[in-house]
């Protein structure tokens, strides 16, 4: 029987329940815990629905290595060229900034800003779902008289003059009417 210490134990099973877990970890995890139970590789292949060879290989990596052999094998291949570093400045950039006189970046002006080509920061955008091109949230003035006008465009759209109509245009050009 494999037997876990309590931290072992209690890092399986975060690995194993947690929402942002790989979900190859999360299934090595569960073999892990699965077999530390007393449970034979058949069975807890049944249980896991995967195969037995998935169930060996899992019991022995732990066996050998505890918890640093269930993570993923050094892939063959070039390494990665640009740090993880790299992809989290421009990640926040993207969201926190924009550049100089420009509404968003481009992937030009980020490559500039960034010391990486155009192409990786269309990589990195598209792995992160960001379209800065593409605004859809509603952004504010810097105008001192803000408020004042939010509140005079609001109160025609609530409270209109006597058989008018409200027409609404915003800097798109797409228009609204009430």
């Amino acid at each position: 029987m494999l037997e876990l210490t309590d931290g072992e134990r209690d890092q399986l099973q975060r690995w194993a329940w947690r929402g942002k877990s790989s979900q190859a970890l999360a299934l090595r995890s569960r073999i892990v815990l699965a077999c530390a139970s007393g449970s034979d590789n058949k069975t807890v292949a049944a249980e896991l629905g995967c195969a037995q060879a998935t169930v060996g290989k899992w019991r022995a990596r732990f066996v050998e290595h505890r918890l640093d052999g269930l993570t993923d094998e050094d892939r063959p291949g070039r390494p990665a060229s640009i740090t993880v570093e790299q992809v989290e400045d421009v990640v926040v950039a993207t969201l926190e900034s924009v550049p100089a006189n420009a509404t968003h970046w481009s992937r030009a002006k980020m490559a500039q800003r960034s010391g990486l080509s155009k192409s990786t920061i269309g990589r990195i955008w598209k792995t992160f779902e960001l379209k800065p091109h593409r605004a859809e949230g509603f952004k504010l003035a810097n105008d001192p008289l803000l408020v004042e006008k939010v509140y005079d465009v609001v109160g025609r759209y609530l409270n209109p003059p006597e058989a008018a109509v409200v027409l609404s245009v915003d800097e798109l050009g797409r228009a609204g009417a009430r």
